[in-house]
């Protein structure tokens, strides 16, 4: 747990939040590796996860053509969670990576008990170019 708590403390998104909320978060999250050339999501399929980069590069590509870099830091996967429509985007493992995953049933539970991390997460996929609500949703 201490060492999942660090990766979550190096991720601006939950970087400030209290020793009990990131306990929280640490609770639902879920270490993974995932070998390189391994797609995460494809674009239109159903999103059940939502993920932190915790070592590793991931690209991210729509059919519209746009595609970028995300690294360590960085998350995906929300925009499906949040709107509950289909992934908006293909996203590939780069690199090995090393992801923090939180399934839909442990995100809503997430986002109802800490509103602030909801509000980051919709903030920041705002930000995003995406064709209806985020770009690896």
């Amino acid at each position: 747990m201490d060492r999942k708590l660090e990766l979550l403390k190096a991720v601006p998104l939950f970087a400030d939040l209290d020793e009990r909320s990131l306990d929280a978060v640490g609770v639902l999250a879920r270490e993974i590796e995932v070998p390189a050339d391994h797609v995460l999501m494809l674009e239109g399929e159903p999103g059940d996860a939502f993920y932190v980069i915790a070592e590793g590069t991931i690209r991210v590509e729509r059919a519209g053509g746009v595609a970028r870099s995300m690294t360590a830091g960085g998350f995906l996967g929300e925009i499906a969670l949040l709107e509950g429509g289909p992934r908006t985007a293909t996203a590939t493992c780069v690199t090995a990576c090393r992801l923090l995953v939180i399934h839909r049933h442990e995100f809503e539970r997430l986002m109802s008990a800490l509103p602030h991390i909801e509000r980051r997460i919709r903030a920041a996929s705002l930000r995003r170019p995406h064709g209806h609500g985020g770009d690896a949703g």
